[in-house]
């Protein structure tokens, strides 16, 4: 239960800090919040959660992760659901936060402002269509799972993973940001999507299809072409 419970808490962090600076500080040019402040916001929850729970979990804060991990052989199929579920549940409790917080500015509208959904074609923010959306969230996420699993090597050096994996998410939404607001993590997407409804739960699906695409092509990629005898 320990473990579920750091799966819940780090996904609660992971969408209420990288969503929350999207959400709240992005709006005022002022600050200095673009589209490098919301991907730092993301590669530093990862960066801060693997350090707090990594021990207890392993800190995936994803469902693609734990599907991808499972894919390459580092995880067990029995602990998939309740990873899964305890995930969603944190991404769901972040965005109603972030959900509250935000409505108390004066003509707040989460429909409106997208509320840090991802999304395609017109809710894309470069007016990408499905297909370059597809593309480019199965890409990332395999390249992330190709990271992770390659940063968590036994042959790596020891203690660093976190900071690797966090530098890649932030690179990854330096990348996607302009394509789909950047998922590459189904729990993410679920977790602000519910408070938006019609579009953000429409187009839902190909942020739960395309990252468990990519993670299970990661995976393979690594287990098969760069892993050790062992794996």
């Amino acid at each position: 239960m320990n473990r579920y419970l750091a799966e819940l808490f780090g996904t609660f962090w992971l969408v209420l800090g990288g969503c929350g600076s999207a959400v709240l500080a992005a709006g005022f040019p002022e600050l200095g919040i673009g589209f490098l402040g919301v991907a730092l916001a993301f590669g530093l929850t990862v960066l801060t959660m693997a350090f707090a729970i990594g021990h207890i979990s392993g800190c995936h804060l994803n469902p693609a992760v734990s599907i991808g991990l499972w894919a390459g052989g580092r995880f067990e199929a029995k602990e998939l659901l309740p990873y899964i579920i305890a995930q969603v549940v944190g991404g769901v409790l972040a965005g109603g936060v972030l959900y509250l917080i935000a409505s108390g500015q004066a003509g707040f509208d989460a429909t409106a402002s997208g509320f840090a959904s991802n999304g395609y074609g017109e809710h894309s923010p470069g007016g990408y269509t499905l297909t370059a959306a597809l593309v480019c969230e199965i890409v990332m996420t395999a390249m992330f799972l190709i990271v992770i699993m390659g940063a968590t090597d036994s042959r790596a050096p020891q203690g660093f993973a976190p900071i690797a994996i966090g530098l890649c998410l932030t690179l990854i939404h330096l990348i996607s940001i302009p394509v789909t607001n950047t998922s590459v993590n189904p729990a993410r997407s679920t977790g602000v999507a519910l408070y938006v409804g019609e579009w953000a739960t429409a187009q839902l699906w190909l942020f739960w299809v395309a990252p468990i695409i990519g993670a299970v092509i990661g995976a393979w990629i690594y287990r098969s072409l760069l892993g050790s005898n062992s794996d």
